[in-house]
């Protein structure tokens, strides 16, 4: 725990704090007074830079909201309980003092609410990018995405995940390129300022263009996502597509036994490819179970742990598109044990790659890998057109990485909790 201790962000949040004392005056807005900003700046050594001279001209700062430095530190301060807004004064959480004299604590607090800060610290308005509005999303996508791999994740890489999370709720097919790049290069240049942040918390290394996860962040992220105690339970579990004429399609994985079934759903997803665009159900034999509507009459998903249904050698059912219907057999091979080092959920071997979305089930998919390995067939290149490869070599349904897979899994069991109802 000396790393915590030896944070940078740690050290500036406990300053601030003791600054605070009794009490501070804010503006009417709730901000921090100039006044005041000017002499926390140098006395955080916070970098932010109160004016800047440009030619002749001299700009100044005219609001604490635009030192994004000092704000990271504020925002720090709250999230973690240790000060609160009332009225036009910041005055200490007294019940959370002493969380300044646990180093464990005192960074466990800052860290899982990291991903509450994005609009304190990243730029608005002119410029602003679309991971500040989607901050919880995307920071949380790049913590899972570092959690999961074994050494440092090129920077570049990061950014096109956080790009992919932050952008999906929004419709940008009206931006036109300009428009569309420069709002990927502010998106980018926020991300990058979040993992420095992450530095500075010391959850983070950054290395030219990689970032790795510390242990002290693996131990956050631990905390962050519920996973098992060191000897908890752990299932190894075989999902294998049934029915599948053309190559056998299988995932072996590590998850909680107690896993509830929506969220083994989402494992399911994306450790076998799936993009989740249809209706699921498990099945135990005699009982359905899947998503709470009344028209469904399936008990809820939410309610019941793998666990409560199968136990190691026993059997599961899981059906995806009801469409297509998708059968995949959710075996359980044996029960372990979760260890210092693991991480859970986790994919561990697999082989093949995930059939297409609506392809029209395993007779559509066999038909669809016939056509796509005859040039002379008639419908070659409106299958090709139809995946939108500029090369039918491009899909290879023997093609299956287990890196590739696994950080699938590991993105969407940390996103999960944030879309996740409560049961």
């Amino acid at each position: 725990m000396d790393l915590a201790i030896k944070s940078e962000l740690v050290e500036q949040v406990r300053a601030f704090v003791e600054w605070v004392g009794a009490g501070r005056k804010l503006t009417q807005t709730g901000r921090i007074t100039l006044a005041d900003a000017k002499a926390l700046v140098p006395l955080l050594k916070t970098g932010d830079v109160l004016e800047q001279t440009i030619g002749s001209h001299v700009y100044r700062t005219r609001s604490s909201e635009r030192l994004l430095n000092l704000m990271l530190v504020v925002e720090c301060a709250k999230a973690a309980g240790l000060v609160r807004r009332t009225g036009q004064r910041l005055v200490p959480v007294k019940k959370n003092q002493s969380l300044l004299k646990d180093p464990r604590k005192l960074w466990l607090a800052l860290f899982t609410g990291f991903e509450k800060l994005g609009e304190a610290f990243l730029h608005s308005g002119f410029g602003e990018s679309l991971l500040r509005p989607e901050f919880t999303h995307g920071s949380r996508a790049a913590l899972a995405s570092l959690y999961a791999a074994d050494g440092a994740v090129a920077i570049a890489s990061l950014c096109a995940l956080v790009w992919d999370v932050v952008s999906a709720p929004y419709v940008l097919e009206d931006l036109n390129e300009l428009q569309l790049e420069t709002l990927r290069i502010a998106t980018d240049r926020d991300t990058e300022r979040a993992l420095d942040a992450l530095r500075q918390l010391g959850a983070v290394i950054l290395r030219d263009e990689s970032a790795e996860m510390t242990e002290l962040g693996r131990s956050g992220m631990r905390r962050l996502l519920g996973e098992p105690d060191v000897g908890d339970p752990i299932y190894q579990v075989k999902i294998t597509l049934l029915d599948n004429e053309s190559l056998p399609v299988w995932r072996r994985l590590l998850v909680p036994s107690a896993i509830p079934l929506d969220r083994l759903h989402i494992v399911i997803q994306a450790a076998m490819g799936w993009e989740n665009y249809h209706l699921h159900y498990f099945l135990d034999g005699e009982t359905y179970y899947g998503e709470a509507e009344p028209e469904l009459q399936y008990r809820d998903e939410r309610q019941v742990r793998l666990d409560d249904l199968v136990k190691p050698g026993g059997r599961l059912l899981y059906n995806y598109d009801f469409g297509d219907s998708w059968d995949h057999e959710v075996l359980v091979e044996e029960a372990t044990v979760a260890t210092s080092n693991g991480r859970y959920p986790r994919c561990i071997a697999g082989e093949s790659a995930c059939p297409p979305e609506d392809v029209g089930g395993t007779g559509g998919y066999t038909r669809l890998i016939e056509i796509l390995g005859d040039p002379g067939h008639p419908e070659h290149q409106d299958i090709v057109d139809w995946f939108g490869l500029d090369d039918p070599g491009q899909f290879d349904p023997a093609h299956f990485d287990l890196d590739e897979a696994d950080q699938r899994l590991a993105v969407a069991n940390g996103l999960v909790d944030l879309y996740r109802p409560n049961a």
